[in-house]
């Protein structure tokens, strides 16, 4: 799996966030590593610049593009929902980067792999609805983790997933179902247009999409699959998979 001196290069969303008085741009080192180790491939943070940010000279440079996690949700207005509640944690400069990306990197046939936020950023991205509180709708169970537990506990085994029939997750692993970690309050309401469900949790909120007729590897799961990705099966396919698909796509790039 492993090409020596010719790993592909996977951009990495950063959230930007103050630290005291100055803003920095940010990814969590489980990003990276995952990236490193599981898909094989050189990860390079992206910032989320408000201005000079050309998104399609960035992607020029790229193999893959990673959408990761984060403790900040997506603003409701992007896609009409109602205000959040005084608190919530926003990081519109990320907002702005990824609604961007998303579609030129899918337009260029770019694999494209996202979790937790980077999943709900696609959804919106492709005209859907969130719920901003999962834990508050009747019918669901709650996802989001206990931030006073153990970082194993709050990344441990959580709820099963159903893979559908014949899609992008059951073939990267060859199973029908998994058990995965939890640890979001946003959840797909309604799925984005030209998304197809490749997931669904047991109380039936959609947890996995790919784009329908994308012209390259896209994946999104509402999961953590980056926490000791080696360590877990699924996660390795997952990562594997993409890591493939960046080797793949920079190989087409050099022969054209």
């Amino acid at each position: 799996m492993t090409i020596k001196g010719n790993r592909p290069l996977v951009g990495v969303i950063s959230d930007r966030r103050m630290q005291g008085q100055h803003p920095f741009h940010m990814v969590g080192e489980k990003y990276l590593q995952a990236v490193s180790d599981a898909a094989v491939a050189y990860p390079v943070a992206l910032p989320c610049l408000a201005e000079g940010f050309d998104v399609l000279d960035i992607l020029e440079r790229l193999d893959g593009l990673f959408l990761t996690g984060s403790p900040s949700n997506v603003e409701p207005h992007h896609y009409l929902g109602d205000p959040s509640e005084p608190g919530t944690w926003h990081d519109p400069h990320r907002d702005l980067a990824a609604l961007e990306l998303i579609p030129a990197a899918i337009r260029v046939g770019m694999p494209l792999l996202a979790v937790c936020r980077g999943f709900q950023e696609m959804n919106v991205s492709f005209g859907g609805t969130l719920h901003q509180k999962v834990h508050e709708m009747q019918g669901y169970r709650v996802h989001k983790e206990n931030p006073e537990d153990p970082l194993d506990v709050q990344y441990g085994p959580s709820h099963d997933v159903e893979f559908t029939a014949g899609g992008l997750l059951h073939e990267l692993t060859g199973q029908a179902r998994a058990t995965v970690n939890s640890l979001h309050s946003q959840g797909v309401n309604t799925l984005g247009a030209e998304l197809e469900v490749a997931a669904i949790s047991d109380d039936g909120l959609i947890e996995a999409f790919t784009v329908i007729d994308a012209p390259g590897f896209t994946l999104g799961v509402q999961w953590h699959p980056e926490w000791k990705p080696m360590e877990n099966e699924v996660s390795r396919a997952i990562f594997g998979g993409f890591g493939d698909a960046c080797r793949a796509y920079r190989r087409s790039e050099f022969s054209q």
